[in-house]
């Protein structure tokens, strides 16, 4: 007799605990079956994979600095205190007219939050190296592909405000800034909110030279006499009859007039307010830019997406702005110009319908070559149950379903393994049945079961090594690369090892539970039994032979 090998005797035991224990078995399939279903629901979906590099962007306000200023005391000075942080690849920068942008690119695999606390870091250390009033802020946590959702702000051509005056691009950036943005960043998985268009709203206190000159003053007296009217004041509180009553000055201006009558100094008792010296008026913050649609000027606000959040969290952006619109003014309206839930739901739409027809054509093809109903249910069952592991290996591993990811699946590599396997089982249970001339017992029926699963185990599991090798070398690519092509292998990977554990366990505990009564021998399709029992005896009439026929004569009818 041959001697078994050490991985052999394994994977036969494997087999045998699988069988003996088969309802646990079967238990353990629909656990791990309803534990993909929950993932499912958890599953990131996006259009194609994010190769977007761990970056961290610092932005910094400098206005009225030229771009060579920009670059010589804020960007320069940022990118030097940076030189030497851990795992950094490169940095690179742009400088405009007032403002100042440095890139930071770190080595894949580095954790996004862990980098931008070490250029968080790295950043109180460069302030006292800056202008004064120059504050460098961090990026929001996004990446290319963030821009999930975009919308306008607009007017009717014809709406007015309550005083009959039109809405200016200064009222709508208001109503974006104020009422609008707030609403949508709370989302789940937004980020950012960015507004590009209108104008924002500002105070303008344009002081008289001549004015001041005369009453022997300096704009720093202006600038410091508006900061100390312009703020609440606290001076603690009183206890009267064991209550406690708090004390406040409240300085906080609420209109011009108010700016307007702030002291700035006294010259003989008598109070010299601001609009003495300076006039003080409504104005726009000056812009670089605007954003227009169909020749006229609008407010234009881009959702970004948390870096790994799923794109099915920010599906209530567009639900969540008829809310907004609830909101607004008789008038104006918030309306959504780009959804990129449209594109995902396409794409996924495409893979969805890809798998389906894939799936039905093997399911298809197994019940008629198989030729037996159980047996092809079994096998399909692998199809299921091996895709629903693989999407919470995705969940647990941070892998998005995308165009990349799910198209790359093969429904014939994933029922290789359990086509061998079930196909073997038939053609010993038939032979068997033929041989004892009779139906197998339970046991007989498990012992076939266990030994027909273990006799082609082997090269079952070869051929799904042999392909899983393949996409072995995808690991090893990097950069965009990798971050294009990782998610399809190791979908694929992880479906086959997948179907590999459902081979050695699910299909035999299936098929010796299942596959009862009569099997047709060596799980002959059913159009070649058609044909065999079609055959006559030669003594009787009787379809598939007499009594006194051949066994394999009769099992055959």
């Amino acid at each position: 007799m041959q001697r078994l090998g050490a991985p052999h005797m394994l994977l036969e035991r494997i087999i045998r605990f699988a069988i003996a224990h088969r309802w646990l078995v079967l238990i353990l399939a629909l656990g791990l079956a309803g534990l993909g279903t929950w993932n499912f629901t958890r599953l990131p979906i996006d259009a194609v994979p994010d190769i977007t590099n761990v970056q961290v962007q610092i932005n910094t306000e400098a206005p009225g600095y030229s771009p060579l200023e920009s670059e010589q005391r804020v960007t320069f000075p940022i990118e030097t205190a940076l030189a030497g942080l851990p795992r950094i690849e490169h940095t690179r920068s742009v400088s405009r007219y007032g403002l100042s942008q440095v890139t930071v690119v770190f080595e894949d695999g580095t954790d996004l939050y862990f980098a931008r606390q070490l250029v968080g870091e790295r950043l109180q250390s460069v302030r006292q190296q800056l202008p004064d009033g120059i504050e460098p802020k961090l990026g929001p946590i996004a990446t290319g592909l963030g821009e999930i959702f975009m919308y306008t702000v607009e007017s009717e051509p014809d709406a007015r405000k309550k005083d009959g005056t039109p809405w200016t691009p200064t009222d709508l950036r208001t109503l974006q800034d104020w009422v609008v943005r707030p609403q949508l960043r709370h989302l789940e998985g937004v980020t950012e909110v960015n507004t590009i268009g209108g104008f924002v709203r500002q105070i303008h206190i344009t002081p008289d030279p001549a004015r001041l000159v005369a009453y022997g003053l300096t704009l720093r007296d202006v600038m410091d006499a508006v900061a100390r009217g312009n703020a609440n004041v606290g001076a603690g509180y009183i206890e009267r009859a064991g209550e406690q009553y708090l004390i406040r000055s409240p300085g906080q201006v609420t209109d011009l007039d108010g700016l307007r009558r702030i002291v700035v100094t006294r010259r003989d008792g008598l109070p010299i307010h601001v609009d003495d010296v300076a006039d003080v008026v409504e104005g726009t913050e000056l812009r670089t830019g605007a954003a227009t649609e169909n020749g006229r000027e609008i407010v234009l606000g881009t959702v970004f997406m948390l870096v790994g959040e799923n794109s099915r969290a920010v599906r209530s952006a567009p639900r969540r702005l008829l809310e907004v619109n609830a909101s607004l003014p008789e008038g104006v309206t918030a309306r959504a110009v780009y959804n990129r839930s449209d594109l995902v739901d396409r794409t996924i739409a495409t893979v969805q319908k890809n798998l389906l027809e894939g799936a039905l054509l093997v399911i298809a093809v197994l019940f008629l070559l198989l030729g037996n109903i159980r047996a092809a249910l079994i096998t399909a069952a692998v199809i299921p149950l091996a895709m629903l592991m693989t999407i919470t290996g995705m969940v647990q591993n941070g892998v998005s379903g995308n165009l990349m990811s799910l198209g790359a699946l093969d429904f014939g590599l994933i029922v290789d393994g359990a086509v061998i396997i079930v196909e073997n089982c038939l053609r010993r249970l038939g032979e068997a049945q033929h041989r004892l001339g009779r139906l197998l017992s339970r046991d007989e029926r498990f012992e076939l079961a266990a030994s027909a699963t273990a006799e082609v185990i082997k090269p079952s599991l070869f051929g799904i090594f042999i392909i899983t090798a393949v996409y072995l070398p995808i690991f090893t690519l990097t950069g965009v690369e990798g971050k294009m092509f990782h998610p399809m292998a190791f979908t694929v990977v992880m479906a086959l090892v997948a179907a590999m554990v459902l081979s050695l366990t699910f299909v035999p505990a299936a098929v010796a539970l299942f596959v009862t009564g009569k099997v047709a021998e060596e799980g002959e399709p059913r159009g070649a039994r058609r044909k065999a029992s079609t055959r006559r005896c030669s003594t009787s009439r009787w379809r598939g032979g007499c009594r006194s026929c051949s066994p394999q004569r009769r099992w055959w009818a």
